[in-house]
């Protein structure tokens, strides 16, 4: 199907030209066409005084935990994982999850964001969820070597890629999902790097996220993390490491030599106080560094605008310098790089042959006036209520902010129904 989206306000390639015009032809962006006549598209959207942006990337999130939003909160990441969030995880089941997922993806979408990279449990739900939802993902079963369910769960991603890998007209891509080294003793890292190398397929990590964790892994085994899943080999394999919040020089140096990408996650990071990852040092050094919000249950919502504000705010003040991370700077970590991060080169940006993925912005607010600067007002001043249209792989999801492929009025009657199963055993 062929659409024209007209009079729009065009970010591409750093900056923003008035009185645009995109054209679609199915899920790839055709041209930029300056005199197009509407008879010559099957559709025709009018997105007069309105910002068209890449389709924001999510690198990096637990999707179904949107049903532990404000469970717990205020607490130290061991703590909260230990004695809040697995035990309730406990509780999870195919229904469960695929509720919880369509609730994220309704956030996400209504959000602009158009891609996203999930690490969890019951991950042929959330796929399911995606693929009615319309949204672009990576999806990994998450592994713990040190759970009873290692093998199976393994054995689960392996089939999870044989079923999903290039589903849904391109939009799903599968990656293994060990869960981080204190969860994946060596040997089970072994095993995982082995059966991803068989198949080629990308493996989606947690490495470095908190001090004690590295301090952990140095008494016992000498090494960092990511010095340790360097040696292991898992390295060889392409890698997305979420949080990467305390590295030394020389794990950023293995990170660039091995193409390792990051998925920055500043609201979560500093809500669990893990502290704030070197970002402006990985830049430099040549790594790819995405956006992600990590699980609602952390985060608490799944906001791409605000990590944008975020890592721009943050590594600023953290280093001193008004510099450090830009607007645009902050905009192309949550686009283009955040594509490269999920392993796409025609992702993330708005030109001839790409993806169409794409958003409409209103800037008719006021905190969008006056306009000398609309990647400025897009990253400080905009917030994800002021998403009006989403395309995704040339299909409109959502219009003028009314979503097209989710019931909102059923999705919130089963997610209080789910959220009631789930809980139950706090009853008990």
């Amino acid at each position: 199907m062929t659409t024209l989206i007209k009079n729009i306000g065009l970010y591409r390639n750093g900056k923003v030209t008035e009185n645009q015009n995109i054209s679609l032809d199915g899920k790839y962006i055709k041209d930029f066409p300056e005199n197009p006549k509407d008879e010559d598209y099957a559709e025709v959207i009018d997105g007069k005084g309105m910002l068209a942006m890449p389709g924001l990337v999510n690198t990096h999130t637990h999707v179904a935990m949107t049903l532990f939003r404000s469970y717990a909160d205020d607490m130290e990441l061991m703590d909260w994982l230990q004695n809040k969030i697995w035990p309730a995880e406990d509780h999870l089941d195919d229904d469960i999850v695929y509720w919880g997922s369509m609730l994220a993806f309704a956030e996400m979408i209504r959000g602009g964001t158009t891609a996203f990279c999930d690490m969890y449990m019951f991950m042929d739900s959330c796929a399911k969820a995606a693929d009615k939802a319309g949204i672009r993902g990576n999806l990994a079963r998450g592994l713990a070597g040190i759970s009873p369910n290692a093998q199976s769960g393994l054995q689960e991603n392996i089939e999870l890629f044989e079923k999903w890998e290039g589903a849904g007209d391109g939009r799903f891509h599968v990656m293994l999902g060990p869960h981080a080294p204190y969860t994946c003793p060596p040997d089970y890292i072994r095993q995982v790097r082995d059966e991803a190398m068989k198949r080629g397929i990308p493996i989606h990590i947690h490495l470095s996220e908190t001090k004690g964790e590295v301090e952990n892994c140095l008494k016992e085994y000498g090494k960092t993390p990511i010095a340790l899943m360097n040696d292991l080999g898992l390295f060889e394999l392409p890698t997305l490491a979420a949080h990467c919040v305390h590295v030394t020089d020389e794990d950023i140096a293995i990170m660039q030599e091995k193409h390792v990408r990051v998925a920055h996650n500043p609201g979560s990071n500093l809500k669990l106080a893990s502290g704030i990852a070197p970002v402006v040092k990985m830049r430099k050094a040549g790594v790819t560094v995405g956006l992600g919000t990590d699980g609602a249950s952390s985060n608490n919502k799944l906001d791409m605008f605000a990590e944008m504000r975020l890592a721009s705010l943050i590594h600023k003040a953290n280093t001193y310098d008004p510099f450090a991370i830009t607007a645009t700077e902050a905009m192309e970590m949550a686009t283009v790089d955040g594509a490269k991060c999920l392993g796409y080169d025609d992702l993330g940006k708005l030109e001839k042959g790409a993806l169409a993925d794409i958003i409409l912005v209103d800037r008719s607010g006021y905190h969008w006036h006056p306009r000398f600067d609309s990647i400025s007002l897009a990253v400080y001043a905009g917030n994800s209520m002021d998403v009006d249209t989403v395309i995704i792989n040339g299909k409109t999801v959502m219009r003028h902010k009314e979503m097209t492929t989710i019931d909102t009025e059923k999705l919130y009657a089963e997610v209080d129904r789910v959220t009631e199963k789930l809980y139950a055993f706090s009853k008990k």
